[in-house]
Protein backbone atom coordinates (compact mmCIF):
# COMPACT_ATOMS: atom_id res chain seq x y z
CA UNK A 1 0.00 0.00 0.00
CA UNK A 2 1.16 3.60 -0.58
CA UNK A 3 1.68 6.10 1.30
CA UNK A 4 -0.70 8.53 -0.52
CA UNK A 5 -3.60 5.56 0.45
CA UNK A 6 -3.08 6.27 3.77
CA UNK A 7 -2.60 9.94 3.81
CA UNK A 8 -5.51 10.64 5.96
CA UNK A 9 -5.25 8.16 8.44
CA UNK A 10 -2.37 7.98 11.13
CA UNK A 11 -2.85 4.91 13.84
CA UNK A 12 -3.64 6.09 17.27
CA UNK A 13 -4.04 3.64 19.60
CA UNK A 14 -7.34 3.48 21.88
CA UNK A 15 -7.27 0.35 24.39
CA UNK A 16 -10.62 -0.56 25.40
CA UNK A 17 -10.13 -2.13 29.09
CA UNK A 18 -12.68 -5.04 29.78
CA UNK A 19 -14.92 -3.50 31.99
CA UNK A 20 -15.75 -0.47 29.30
CA UNK A 21 -16.91 -3.01 26.33
CA UNK A 22 -19.33 -6.35 26.07
CA UNK A 23 -17.31 -8.76 24.64
CA UNK A 24 -17.24 -11.91 26.90
CA UNK A 25 -15.27 -15.14 26.37
CA UNK A 26 -18.45 -17.19 26.40
CA UNK A 27 -19.53 -15.67 23.22
CA UNK A 28 -16.17 -17.01 21.62
CA UNK A 29 -15.76 -20.23 20.17
CA UNK A 30 -13.95 -22.87 22.37
CA UNK A 31 -11.66 -23.26 18.85
CA UNK A 32 -10.74 -19.62 18.79
CA UNK A 33 -10.20 -19.97 22.32
CA UNK A 34 -7.63 -22.57 22.06
CA UNK A 35 -5.57 -20.81 19.15
CA UNK A 36 -5.58 -17.40 20.74
CA UNK A 37 -3.95 -19.18 24.13
CA UNK A 38 -1.39 -21.48 22.47
CA UNK A 39 -0.62 -18.67 20.41
CA UNK A 40 0.30 -16.90 23.59
CA UNK A 41 1.58 -18.90 25.44
CA UNK A 42 4.47 -20.00 23.03
CA UNK A 43 5.34 -15.98 23.18
CA UNK A 44 3.24 -14.42 20.08
CA UNK A 45 0.67 -11.85 20.34
CA UNK A 46 -2.67 -13.23 19.61
CA UNK A 47 -5.57 -11.25 18.68
CA UNK A 48 -9.48 -11.93 17.59
CA UNK A 49 -10.12 -9.41 14.65
CA UNK A 50 -12.47 -7.83 12.38
CA UNK A 51 -15.87 -8.81 11.79
CA UNK A 52 -16.26 -10.77 15.13
CA UNK A 53 -14.70 -8.65 17.30
CA UNK A 54 -17.43 -6.14 15.50
CA UNK A 55 -20.28 -8.22 15.92
CA UNK A 56 -19.59 -9.11 19.11
CA UNK A 57 -19.43 -5.51 20.51
CA UNK A 58 -22.69 -4.90 18.69
CA UNK A 59 -24.06 -8.00 20.95
CA UNK A 60 -24.14 -10.44 17.94
CA UNK A 61 -23.14 -13.81 17.52
CA UNK A 62 -20.54 -14.42 15.26
CA UNK A 63 -20.32 -18.17 13.05
CA UNK A 64 -16.69 -17.09 12.26
CA UNK A 65 -13.69 -16.20 14.00
CA UNK A 66 -10.49 -14.71 12.56
CA UNK A 67 -7.40 -14.52 15.21
CA UNK A 68 -4.61 -11.93 13.96
CA UNK A 69 -1.07 -12.55 14.79
CA UNK A 70 2.87 -11.88 14.70
CA UNK A 71 3.45 -15.26 14.28
CA UNK A 72 4.02 -16.52 10.40
CA UNK A 73 2.52 -18.76 8.90
CA UNK A 74 4.87 -21.01 9.13
CA UNK A 75 5.20 -20.60 12.88
CA UNK A 76 1.55 -20.86 13.11
CA UNK A 77 1.88 -24.68 11.35
CA UNK A 78 4.64 -25.91 13.36
CA UNK A 79 2.52 -24.79 16.61
CA UNK A 80 -1.25 -27.18 15.29
CA UNK A 81 -0.72 -30.45 13.99
CA UNK A 82 -3.99 -29.36 12.84
CA UNK A 83 -3.11 -26.94 10.28
CA UNK A 84 -2.81 -26.21 7.02
CA UNK A 85 -1.38 -23.56 4.88
CA UNK A 86 -3.82 -21.95 1.85
CA UNK A 87 -3.69 -18.92 -0.56
CA UNK A 88 -0.85 -17.55 -2.94
CA UNK A 89 -2.61 -13.97 -2.69
CA UNK A 90 -3.16 -13.96 1.03
CA UNK A 91 -1.23 -16.65 2.38
CA UNK A 92 -2.95 -17.74 5.30
CA UNK A 93 -2.88 -20.85 8.07
CA UNK A 94 -6.41 -22.32 8.43
CA UNK A 95 -6.27 -24.32 12.08
CA UNK A 96 -9.23 -27.23 11.48
CA UNK A 97 -11.34 -28.27 15.09
CA UNK A 98 -13.57 -30.75 13.19
CA UNK A 99 -16.07 -28.82 11.36
CA UNK A 100 -14.64 -25.34 12.25
CA UNK A 101 -12.03 -23.34 10.75
CA UNK A 102 -10.34 -20.90 12.39
CA UNK A 103 -8.26 -18.44 10.31
CA UNK A 104 -5.19 -17.41 11.49
CA UNK A 105 -3.88 -14.12 9.64
CA UNK A 106 0.00 -12.53 9.85
CA UNK A 107 0.09 -9.23 10.33
CA UNK A 108 0.22 -7.65 7.02
CA UNK A 109 2.29 -4.76 6.70
CA UNK A 110 2.85 -1.36 3.91
CA UNK A 111 5.98 -3.14 2.30
CA UNK A 112 7.19 0.66 2.46
CA UNK A 113 9.96 -0.34 4.57
CA UNK A 114 13.40 -1.40 3.17
CA UNK A 115 14.05 -5.08 3.32
CA UNK A 116 9.97 -5.94 4.38
CA UNK A 117 9.75 -9.80 4.92
CA UNK A 118 7.77 -10.92 1.98
CA UNK A 119 6.20 -10.21 -1.32
CA UNK A 120 3.57 -7.64 -2.16
CA UNK A 121 2.77 -7.26 -5.74
CA UNK A 122 0.06 -4.02 -7.31
CA UNK A 123 -1.02 -4.37 -11.18
CA UNK A 124 -3.01 -1.65 -12.19
CA UNK A 125 -3.82 -0.62 -8.47
CA UNK A 126 -5.09 -4.19 -7.91
CA UNK A 127 -3.47 -5.82 -5.20
CA UNK A 128 -2.37 -9.53 -6.92
CA UNK A 129 -0.49 -11.25 -3.74
CA UNK A 130 -0.22 -9.27 -0.49
CA UNK A 131 2.18 -11.18 1.50
CA UNK A 132 4.89 -8.57 3.44
CA UNK A 133 4.69 -9.24 7.09
CA UNK A 134 4.21 -6.00 9.52
CA UNK A 135 3.25 -4.88 12.83
CA UNK A 136 -0.19 -4.30 14.13
CA UNK A 137 -0.37 -0.82 13.57
CA UNK A 138 0.60 -1.70 10.17
CA UNK A 139 -2.14 -4.99 10.13
CA UNK A 140 -5.16 -2.18 11.00
CA UNK A 141 -4.30 0.63 8.51
CA UNK A 142 -4.85 -2.29 5.69
CA UNK A 143 -8.08 -3.33 6.47
CA UNK A 144 -11.13 -1.94 4.96
CA UNK A 145 -13.61 -0.38 7.30
CA UNK A 146 -12.67 1.14 10.36
CA UNK A 147 -15.21 -1.18 12.23
CA UNK A 148 -13.07 -4.04 10.97
CA UNK A 149 -10.16 -2.60 12.27
CA UNK A 150 -10.31 -3.61 16.10
CA UNK A 151 -8.60 -6.19 18.17
CA UNK A 152 -9.58 -8.30 20.98
CA UNK A 153 -6.35 -8.90 23.15
CA UNK A 154 -6.43 -12.33 24.95
CA UNK A 155 -3.52 -11.35 27.52
CA UNK A 156 -6.12 -8.31 29.16
CA UNK A 157 -9.34 -8.97 27.30
CA UNK A 158 -8.70 -5.24 26.35
CA UNK A 159 -10.46 -4.13 23.00
CA UNK A 160 -7.08 -2.23 20.85
CA UNK A 161 -8.81 0.77 18.31
CA UNK A 162 -6.13 2.29 16.23
CA UNK A 163 -8.37 3.73 13.71
CA UNK A 164 -11.22 5.16 15.10
CA UNK A 165 -13.80 2.01 14.88
CA UNK A 166 -15.39 1.97 17.88
CA UNK A 167 -16.81 5.64 17.30
CA UNK A 168 -18.25 4.24 13.88
CA UNK A 169 -19.83 1.97 15.63
CA UNK A 170 -21.45 4.37 17.98
CA UNK A 171 -22.24 6.29 14.96
CA UNK A 172 -23.67 3.01 13.13
CA UNK A 173 -21.64 4.33 9.72
CA UNK A 174 -19.45 2.49 7.48
CA UNK A 175 -16.05 4.66 6.76
CA UNK A 176 -13.16 3.32 4.96
CA UNK A 177 -9.38 3.34 6.16
CA UNK A 178 -7.48 5.34 3.51
CA UNK A 179 -8.84 7.23 0.12
CA UNK A 180 -12.00 5.53 -1.10
CA UNK A 181 -10.64 5.78 -4.70
CA UNK A 182 -7.61 4.04 -3.85
CA UNK A 183 -8.94 1.27 -1.95
CA UNK A 184 -11.40 0.28 -4.33
CA UNK A 185 -9.13 -0.04 -7.16
CA UNK A 186 -6.76 -2.18 -5.05
CA UNK A 187 -9.93 -4.81 -4.46
CA UNK A 188 -13.34 -3.74 -5.98
CA UNK A 189 -15.23 -6.05 -4.28
CA UNK A 190 -14.96 -4.06 -1.40
CA UNK A 191 -17.83 -2.13 -3.06
CA UNK A 192 -20.15 -4.49 -2.84
CA UNK A 193 -18.63 -5.26 0.23
CA UNK A 194 -19.47 -2.10 1.74
CA UNK A 195 -23.30 -2.57 0.94
CA UNK A 196 -23.49 -5.65 2.23
CA UNK A 197 -22.53 -5.01 5.47
CA UNK A 198 -24.72 -1.85 5.37
CA UNK A 199 -27.88 -3.71 4.95
CA UNK A 200 -26.18 -6.31 7.29
CA UNK A 201 -26.10 -4.39 10.53
CA UNK A 202 -28.28 -1.43 9.53
CA UNK A 203 -25.85 1.11 9.01
CA UNK A 204 -25.22 4.31 6.41
CA UNK A 205 -22.34 4.03 4.54
CA UNK A 206 -20.10 7.65 4.53
CA UNK A 207 -20.21 9.89 2.04
CA UNK A 208 -16.95 9.89 0.90
CA UNK A 209 -17.25 5.84 0.56
CA UNK A 210 -20.48 5.93 -1.67
CA UNK A 211 -18.43 9.00 -4.09
CA UNK A 212 -17.22 6.82 -6.83
CA UNK A 213 -19.02 3.91 -7.10
CA UNK A 214 -20.47 4.96 -10.52
CA UNK A 215 -16.75 5.96 -11.55
CA UNK A 216 -15.20 2.59 -10.62
CA UNK A 217 -18.38 -0.21 -10.22
CA UNK A 218 -17.17 -0.92 -13.80
CA UNK A 219 -13.98 -2.44 -12.52
CA UNK A 220 -16.08 -5.40 -10.84
CA UNK A 221 -16.38 -6.56 -14.24
CA UNK A 222 -12.33 -7.68 -13.46
CA UNK A 223 -12.97 -9.56 -10.61
CA UNK A 224 -12.95 -13.16 -10.42
CA UNK A 225 -15.92 -14.26 -11.18
CA UNK A 226 -16.17 -17.18 -8.23
CA UNK A 227 -14.98 -14.51 -6.19
CA UNK A 228 -18.56 -12.63 -6.90
CA UNK A 229 -20.33 -15.96 -6.51
CA UNK A 230 -19.32 -16.13 -2.57
CA UNK A 231 -19.91 -12.34 -2.43
CA UNK A 232 -23.18 -12.78 -3.70
CA UNK A 233 -24.00 -15.71 -1.57
CA UNK A 234 -22.86 -13.20 1.46
CA UNK A 235 -25.35 -10.90 0.44
CA UNK A 236 -28.31 -12.84 -0.51
CA UNK A 237 -28.45 -16.13 1.39
CA UNK A 238 -27.56 -15.04 5.24
CA UNK A 239 -30.85 -13.88 5.99
CA UNK A 240 -30.60 -10.14 5.26
CA UNK A 241 -30.67 -10.63 1.18
CA UNK A 242 -33.65 -8.20 0.71
CA UNK A 243 -32.14 -5.37 2.82
CA UNK A 244 -28.58 -6.16 0.13
CA UNK A 245 -30.66 -6.23 -2.67
CA UNK A 246 -32.02 -2.85 -2.04
CA UNK A 247 -28.70 -1.65 -1.05
CA UNK A 248 -27.06 -2.57 -4.31
CA UNK A 249 -30.38 -0.65 -5.98
CA UNK A 250 -29.74 2.40 -3.95
CA UNK A 251 -25.61 2.49 -4.55
CA UNK A 252 -26.37 2.05 -8.26
CA UNK A 253 -24.27 -1.27 -7.95
CA UNK A 254 -27.07 -3.75 -9.35
CA UNK A 255 -26.16 -3.46 -12.70
CA UNK A 256 -22.71 -4.47 -12.14
CA UNK A 257 -23.00 -7.33 -10.29
CA UNK A 258 -26.74 -8.62 -12.07
CA UNK A 259 -27.00 -6.73 -15.26
CA UNK A 260 -29.86 -8.77 -16.51
CA UNK A 261 -31.86 -8.12 -13.63
CA UNK A 262 -30.68 -4.89 -13.48
CA UNK A 263 -32.28 -4.11 -16.81
CA UNK A 264 -35.26 -5.84 -16.52
CA UNK A 265 -36.24 -3.81 -13.19
CA UNK A 266 -35.67 -0.84 -15.47
CA UNK A 267 -38.37 -1.57 -17.84
CA UNK A 268 -40.57 -0.72 -14.94
CA UNK A 269 -42.52 -4.20 -14.39
CA UNK A 270 -43.93 -3.93 -11.12
CA UNK A 271 -44.86 -7.29 -10.94
CA UNK A 272 -41.24 -8.24 -11.42
CA UNK A 273 -40.08 -6.46 -8.96
CA UNK A 274 -42.50 -8.22 -6.61
CA UNK A 275 -41.11 -11.23 -7.66
CA UNK A 276 -37.90 -10.49 -6.78
CA UNK A 277 -38.45 -8.82 -3.62
CA UNK A 278 -40.85 -11.60 -2.13
CA UNK A 279 -38.10 -14.35 -3.06
CA UNK A 280 -35.75 -12.55 -1.57
CA UNK A 281 -37.83 -12.57 1.60
CA UNK A 282 -38.97 -15.66 1.66
CA UNK A 283 -35.35 -16.55 1.49
CA UNK A 284 -34.62 -14.44 3.91
CA UNK A 285 -37.28 -15.82 6.32
CA UNK A 286 -36.17 -19.68 5.45
CA UNK A 287 -32.75 -18.61 7.22
CA UNK A 288 -34.30 -16.92 10.00
CA UNK A 289 -36.32 -20.60 10.58
CA UNK A 290 -32.80 -22.09 10.61
CA UNK A 291 -34.54 -23.70 7.08
CA UNK A 292 -32.17 -24.71 3.97
CA UNK A 293 -32.03 -22.35 1.23
CA UNK A 294 -30.42 -22.84 -2.26
CA UNK A 295 -28.80 -20.33 -4.17
CA UNK A 296 -30.61 -22.00 -7.80
CA UNK A 297 -33.80 -20.79 -6.60
CA UNK A 298 -32.74 -17.44 -5.81
CA UNK A 299 -30.86 -17.10 -8.82
CA UNK A 300 -33.92 -18.21 -11.04
CA UNK A 301 -35.80 -15.58 -9.26
CA UNK A 302 -33.30 -12.59 -10.02
CA UNK A 303 -32.85 -13.64 -13.61
CA UNK A 304 -36.23 -14.14 -14.16
CA UNK A 305 -37.12 -11.20 -15.65
CA UNK A 306 -34.83 -10.94 -19.21
CA UNK A 307 -35.58 -14.77 -19.50
CA UNK A 308 -39.22 -14.47 -19.74
CA UNK A 309 -38.58 -11.00 -21.86
CA UNK A 310 -36.03 -12.90 -24.06
CA UNK A 311 -38.06 -16.19 -24.27
CA UNK A 312 -42.02 -14.34 -25.49
CA UNK A 313 -39.43 -12.14 -27.84
CA UNK A 314 -38.46 -15.38 -29.46
CA UNK A 315 -41.51 -16.87 -29.57
CA UNK A 316 -43.39 -13.72 -30.76
CA UNK A 317 -40.61 -14.19 -33.78
CA UNK A 318 -41.84 -17.44 -34.68
CA UNK A 319 -39.41 -19.85 -32.55
CA UNK A 320 -41.21 -23.21 -31.01
CA UNK A 321 -41.63 -22.30 -27.41
CA UNK A 322 -39.16 -25.15 -25.98
CA UNK A 323 -36.31 -24.17 -28.41
CA UNK A 324 -37.14 -20.59 -27.23
CA UNK A 325 -36.98 -20.96 -23.40
CA UNK A 326 -33.72 -22.84 -23.62
CA UNK A 327 -32.30 -20.46 -26.15
CA UNK A 328 -33.45 -17.69 -23.49
CA UNK A 329 -32.20 -19.53 -20.28
CA UNK A 330 -28.68 -20.42 -22.21
CA UNK A 331 -27.65 -16.49 -22.94
CA UNK A 332 -29.22 -15.06 -19.92
CA UNK A 333 -27.09 -17.53 -17.67
CA UNK A 334 -23.93 -17.22 -20.09
CA UNK A 335 -24.02 -13.49 -20.05
CA UNK A 336 -24.64 -13.31 -16.23
CA UNK A 337 -21.64 -16.24 -15.36
CA UNK A 338 -19.40 -13.77 -16.70
CA UNK A 339 -19.71 -11.86 -13.91
CA UNK A 340 -20.65 -14.48 -11.21
CA UNK A 341 -19.71 -18.24 -11.59
CA UNK A 342 -22.92 -19.96 -11.00
CA UNK A 343 -21.96 -23.33 -10.87
CA UNK A 344 -23.55 -25.25 -13.39
CA UNK A 345 -25.64 -27.96 -11.14
CA UNK A 346 -27.03 -24.29 -10.10
CA UNK A 347 -27.22 -23.38 -13.08
CA UNK A 348 -29.38 -26.48 -14.48
CA UNK A 349 -31.79 -26.61 -11.78
CA UNK A 350 -32.62 -23.05 -12.39
CA UNK A 351 -33.17 -23.89 -16.17
CA UNK A 352 -35.18 -26.78 -15.51
CA UNK A 353 -37.42 -24.34 -13.30
CA UNK A 354 -37.72 -21.66 -15.85
CA UNK A 355 -38.62 -24.13 -18.56
CA UNK A 356 -41.58 -25.96 -16.41
CA UNK A 357 -43.34 -22.65 -15.69
CA UNK A 358 -45.32 -22.70 -19.08
CA UNK A 359 -45.71 -26.58 -18.94
CA UNK A 360 -48.46 -25.11 -15.52
CA UNK A 361 -50.64 -24.04 -18.39
CA UNK A 362 -51.48 -27.51 -19.62
CA UNK A 363 -53.98 -29.11 -17.63
CA UNK A 364 -54.46 -32.35 -19.33
CA UNK A 365 -54.28 -35.36 -17.82
CA UNK A 366 -50.91 -36.77 -18.98
CA UNK A 367 -49.24 -33.67 -18.88
CA UNK A 368 -50.76 -32.25 -15.09
CA UNK A 369 -49.54 -36.05 -14.06
CA UNK A 370 -45.96 -36.19 -15.41
CA UNK A 371 -45.28 -32.66 -14.12
CA UNK A 372 -46.44 -33.28 -10.83
CA UNK A 373 -43.82 -36.46 -11.18
CA UNK A 374 -41.18 -34.38 -12.20
CA UNK A 375 -38.20 -34.03 -9.46
CA UNK A 376 -38.09 -30.31 -10.01
CA UNK A 377 -41.75 -30.31 -9.87
CA UNK A 378 -41.48 -28.91 -6.17
CA UNK A 379 -39.05 -26.20 -6.84
CA UNK A 380 -41.34 -24.88 -10.10
CA UNK A 381 -44.66 -24.85 -8.09
CA UNK A 382 -42.99 -22.06 -5.25
CA UNK A 383 -41.62 -20.21 -8.32
CA UNK A 384 -45.41 -20.14 -9.70
CA UNK A 385 -46.73 -19.16 -6.47
CA UNK A 386 -43.80 -15.97 -6.73
CA UNK A 387 -45.49 -15.01 -9.99
CA UNK A 388 -48.83 -14.50 -8.90
CA UNK A 389 -48.58 -10.70 -9.14
CA UNK A 390 -47.78 -10.95 -12.84
CA UNK A 391 -51.39 -11.02 -13.28
CA UNK A 392 -54.54 -12.66 -11.81
CA UNK A 393 -54.33 -15.47 -14.09
CA UNK A 394 -51.35 -16.82 -12.78
CA UNK A 395 -52.54 -16.27 -9.36
CA UNK A 396 -55.77 -18.65 -10.01
CA UNK A 397 -53.14 -21.40 -11.50
CA UNK A 398 -51.16 -21.47 -8.62
CA UNK A 399 -54.56 -22.27 -6.15
CA UNK A 400 -55.41 -24.77 -8.69
CA UNK A 401 -52.13 -26.40 -8.72
CA UNK A 402 -52.40 -26.20 -5.07
CA UNK A 403 -55.61 -27.81 -5.26
CA UNK A 404 -54.65 -30.81 -7.49
CA UNK A 405 -51.55 -32.19 -5.52
CA UNK A 406 -54.32 -32.25 -2.34
CA UNK A 407 -56.21 -34.59 -4.54
CA UNK A 408 -55.61 -38.74 -4.98
CA UNK A 409 -54.02 -39.77 -7.65
CA UNK A 410 -57.36 -41.53 -9.22
CA UNK A 411 -59.37 -38.77 -8.16
CA UNK A 412 -57.50 -35.87 -9.99
CA UNK A 413 -56.95 -38.34 -13.23
CA UNK A 414 -60.81 -38.60 -13.51
CA UNK A 415 -61.57 -34.68 -13.15
CA UNK A 416 -58.77 -33.78 -15.77
CA UNK A 417 -59.79 -34.19 -19.63
CA UNK A 418 -57.57 -36.92 -21.52
CA UNK A 419 -56.62 -34.96 -24.13
CA UNK A 420 -57.58 -32.16 -26.03
CA UNK A 421 -59.25 -29.02 -24.08
CA UNK A 422 -58.42 -26.28 -22.98
CA UNK A 423 -55.19 -24.78 -21.72
CA UNK A 424 -56.55 -21.89 -19.74
CA UNK A 425 -57.15 -21.88 -16.30
CA UNK A 426 -60.57 -22.76 -16.72
CA UNK A 427 -59.72 -25.92 -16.83
CA UNK A 428 -59.68 -25.78 -13.08
CA UNK A 429 -62.93 -26.48 -12.02
CA UNK A 430 -63.23 -29.84 -12.68
CA UNK A 431 -60.23 -30.01 -10.05
CA UNK A 432 -62.32 -28.00 -7.67
CA UNK A 433 -65.48 -30.17 -8.17
CA UNK A 434 -63.66 -33.17 -7.07
CA UNK A 435 -62.39 -31.82 -4.52
CA UNK A 436 -64.95 -30.72 -2.41
CA UNK A 437 -67.05 -34.17 -3.47
CA UNK A 438 -64.09 -35.75 -1.73
CA UNK A 439 -65.03 -33.81 1.51
CA UNK A 440 -68.46 -34.82 1.00
CA UNK A 441 -69.87 -31.29 0.97
CA UNK A 442 -72.46 -30.30 -0.96
CA UNK A 443 -72.08 -29.76 -5.11
CA UNK A 444 -71.68 -26.19 -5.75
CA UNK A 445 -71.54 -24.39 -8.79
CA UNK A 446 -67.37 -24.10 -10.23
CA UNK A 447 -66.34 -20.69 -9.96
CA UNK A 448 -64.54 -19.74 -13.59
CA UNK A 449 -61.08 -19.09 -12.76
Amino acid sequence: MNSEARNDVRPALRVIPREQHTISRKNISKAALRVLYRLNEAGYNAFLVGGAVRDLLLGGHPKDFDVATNATPDEVKRLFRNCRLIGRRFRLAHVVYGPEIIEVATFRGTGEEEGAEGERRIVDGRIVRDNVWGTIEEDALRRDFRVNAMYYDISDFSVRDYVGGMQDLQDRVLRLIGEPDTRYREDPVRMLRAARLAAKLGFSIDAAATAPFEELGPLLAEAAPARLFDESLKMFLAGHGLKSFRMLEQCGLLKFLFPATARALKRGDEALRALVEQGLANTDARVAEGKSVTPAFLFAVLLWGEVRDLARHLVAGGKDANEAWARAALQVVGEQCQRVAIPRRFTFTMEEIWSLQPRFEQVQRKKVLRLLAHPRFRAAFDFLLLRAHESPAIRELGLWWDHAQQLPHDTLAAALPAHGGSNEPEAAAPVSAARKRRRRKPAAKSKPA
